[in-house]
């Protein structure tokens, strides 16, 4: 009877995982391996204040997860100590663990899912390498605003040719 409870508590939580895996837009797989408890911590409170959740989970139970929302290729990165990032927004997840990455060597990135589609490292790393949401919408007006700045520019130089010349 004891199996059953224990059989049933696995599947309901591969069935969580499966369901974390489908809503997340971006997912991200980590080794923590040689992070002590403040840096764990750490880790986790940037991630939280992102809105980032982020769980230290059995690779049997992810493979099974992703198995079942059809990301099988998910399953080659899961081996050692393995702990998943899942976040809505795209590019906070990736962005987050790889900056702490660089400042702690201990933690590995070794792959993770985006929209849908399974991704190595490097791809990881080149979502986090990306500019943040404000900082590409401050690119966008920029690049909107120049051809305004430079009519205006042309017609005040003219204005000042006129009265010059006047």
């Amino acid at each position: 009877m004891a199996n059953a409870k224990i059989i049933a508590g696995k599947q309901q939580v591969v069935e969580e995982i499966a369901a974390k895996l489908k809503e997340s837009t971006t997912t991200v797989v980590a080794d923590y391996r040689g992070l002590n408890v403040a840096q764990v911590t750490e880790l986790r409170k940037q991630l939280r204040e992102a809105g980032v959740e982020f769980q230290v989970l059995k690779n049997s139970l992810v493979s099974r997860a992703a198995d079942s929302v059809e990301l099988g290729g998910l399953n080659e990165v899961l081996s050692g100590p393995t702990a998943v990032a899942f976040g809505k927004d795209a590019v906070a997840p990736a962005k987050i663990i790889n900056d702490f990455a660089k400042k702690n060597d201990a933690l590995k990135i070794k792959g993770g899912v985006v929209e849908g589609r399974v991704v190595d490292t490097a791809q990881i790393q080149a979502l986090a390498n990306l500019p943040s949401r404000e900082g590409l919408l401050s690119m966008l007006l920029s690049v909107l605003q120049a051809p305004m700045r430079n009519v205006a520019l042309a017609v005040k130089a003219v204005a000042e040719k006129n009265e010059a010349t006047a």
